[in-house]
């Protein structure tokens, strides 16, 4: 095959190229960082069909029955997307496929944006599926169509792993035109694609099979890479780890591009040459524990620990002792805040002039728990808010102690809606804040079901929250305005006094979907008493100089602050 261009590529964007020349027709995923990009850059393509599924297991399982319907096929998702999405992933490895199918899924070491530091290298082990890893963008490229490859060779998904470091960064990758895959006829058989236990017992025989080919095969696979330098010292590792080894270190270097099943054979040879073998790897001693499972002595964990991320600068220190500039100057830390115009603060100003527990969910509103709202009690997973909430109102019955739990639109529909069920199901006493700002916002703006537009841009139904909640057995549902404090209160003070299950949806779109903003407001010196009660709502464009200012430049007109003000000192720009 020809190759007709030379480009500059995001990790992200490699993946979509490569699964646009491998001959994908379908995808579906839902947006996480730092998967979301691959979707997003898919969908420029118009011979792939790309959608926003509500949450992960729905992607997969779109993918699943496309895959079997005889087109290549592909779901992305960030690492604890795959916690949703691993019921069907787990019994997919039975059934097999039809045409190919992958999963692409984005690790987080260091948690960046994450709630925690799973390791998806101990998913591909678990449900028996071979997984891949590349170490940039042409790599990437590369492996998406060899994964595609693969799982059709061997009926068997597979999945492609990244780290936040690989999906974001940028190298040079060899665009090729479009392989044309023809669609695979689909044939009807049960005792291949229906899990039931007498089915399910001769597929996990199939299963072990097939990856003891793969074991087989992945000794003499291409995508193990070894440079030899210097043999004091041998490195096992693989993607973005394989970038810091390099530049750290003059050892020599075990690449393993396929991370299920390892290259263990080869690997033992390799050990054989150099006199100390060390696994720089990421997180969990996922390839260490196999080594030493296999009698290869080596070394891992012990040096570098567990937590976070690798770097040039750590290895350094850690196999060398060599203090670098990383070490000597740490960074002050820039944490993220709510933007200018949120239209959640001012629920959260609320939630905590009211003393609520509130029960959280994942999202930008996740920010509610820091200073100076810190209204934020609990937050643990994608929709867990409404549950956690009725939780502690089983446990606590009777306490005077309120519990609200909040959840944004996107979540709500990912995984809060059985939430409701539940709590109107076993007579629960909760109120459920639903803050729909009209997108995904957090991960950058991507639609949703209850946007009215698909990913291509299409206009398509969009689902009504306040219908649907009141359909799951609510006693009430009301629609607020979002920057209207007076009725926000209200609202509150009125769901939390109800002994059943009570839901506000607070209204008003993100303030970065339009650029169409009223004018920016001032604060009159002469009226202002620098009583600081503005300053509460933790606004970005608010500053504290000796005297309270609102930046212009940062300022959407969105007027809560003027709300918040006893002296009415805050009014827009004359």
């Amino acid at each position: 095959m020809s190759i007709t261009n030379r480009k500059l590529m995001i990790c992200n964007e490699a993946i979509a190229r490569g699964a646009y020349e491998a001959g994908v027709k379908v995808i579906s995923s839902y947006p996480g960082t730092p998967s979301t990009e691959i979707t997003e850059f898919a969908a420029k393509y118009d011979e792939m069909y790309t959608e926003w599924a509500p949450n992960e297991k729905v992607a997969v399982e779109t993918a699943i029955g496309a895959a079997i319907a005889g087109v290549r096929s592909m779901a992305c998702m960030k690492h604890v997307g795959v916690n949703v999405a691993a019921d069907p992933l787990f019994t997919v490895a039975y059934t097999g496929i039809n045409a190919g199918f992958v999963l692409v899924v984005a690790d987080d070491p260091a948690m960046h944006s994450s709630q925690n530091e799973q390791d998806s290298r101990l998913y591909a082990m678990s449900a028996h599926i071979p997984m891949l890893e590349p170490s940039d963008s042409k790599e990437a490229l590369e492996y998406i169509k060899c994964a595609f490859d693969l799982s059709e060779e061997y009926d068997t998904p597979v999945m492609l792993r990244l780290t936040t470091r690989v999906a974001h960064s940028q190298s040079i990758v060899n665009e090729s035109p479009r392989t044309n895959i023809e669609d695979k006829p689909y044939k009807k058989d049960p005792n291949k694609y229906v899990m039931m236990p007498a089915m399910a017992r001769k597929r996990h025989e199939y299963v072990e099979l097939r990856e003891n080919k793969l074991a087989a095969q992945v000794e003499s696979s291409p995508l193990n890479v070894v440079e030899f330098r210097s043999t004091k010292i041998g490195i096992v590792c693989a993607g973005a780890v394989y970038q810091y080894a390099k530049e750290a270190t003059d050892a020599s270097i075990f690449k393993t591009g396929m991370i299920n099943p390892l290259p263990i054979e080869s690997i033992r040879k390799f050990s054989k040459k150099v006199d100390r073998l060390i696994v720089l790897e990421e997180l969990e001693p996922y390839i260490e524990d196999k080594l030493r499972v296999a009698g290869i002595k080596c070394e891992g964990k012990s040096i570098t620990g567990r937590q976070g991320e690798l770097s040039v600068a750590i290895i350094k220190s850690k196999l060398n002792g060599i203090a670098t500039i990383e070490n000597e100057y740490v960074m002050p830390n820039r944490p993220p805040v709510m933007c200018a115009g949120c239209p959640h603060r001012g629920v959260f100003y609320i939630l905590k002039k009211l003393n609520l527990i509130v029960s959280g969910d994942i999202g930008c509103y996740t920010l509610g728990a820091a200073p100076p709202l810190g209204a934020l009690d609990l937050c643990v997973c994608m929709g867990a808010s409404i549950g956690m909430a009725h939780g502690f109102d089983k446990a606590k019955a009777g306490s005077s102690k309120k519990m609200v739990s909040v959840i944004g639109d996107s979540t709500f529909v990912h995984s809060g809606i059985t939430g409701v069920i539940n709590a109107v199901y076993n007579r629960g006493n909760s109120t459920i804040i639903i803050l729909d700002n009209s997108i995904t916002g957090m991960t950058g703006h991507q639609e949703n079901p209850a946007t009215g537009v698909t990913l291509k841009g299409d206009k398509t139904h969009k689902l009504d929250l306040q219908a649907l909640v009141l359909a799951c057995g609510a006693s009430s549902a009301v629609i607020v305005d979002a920057y209207d404090l007076v009725e926000l209160e209200k609202s509150i003070r009125e769901g939390i006094s109800n002994e059943c299950v009570s839901v506000i949806i607070a209204k008003r779109p993100c303030a970065l979907l339009t650029k169409k903003y009223p004018l920016p407001y001032q604060i009159s010196k002469e009226k202002c008493r620098k009583c600081k009660a503005c300053l509460k709502i933790g606004c970005p464009a608010l500053f504290n100089t000796g005297e309270i200012i609102i930046s212009k430049e940062h300022c959407v007109g969105c007027g809560v602050c003027s709300k918040l003000c006893a002296f009415d000192a805050i009014h827009p720009v004359s």
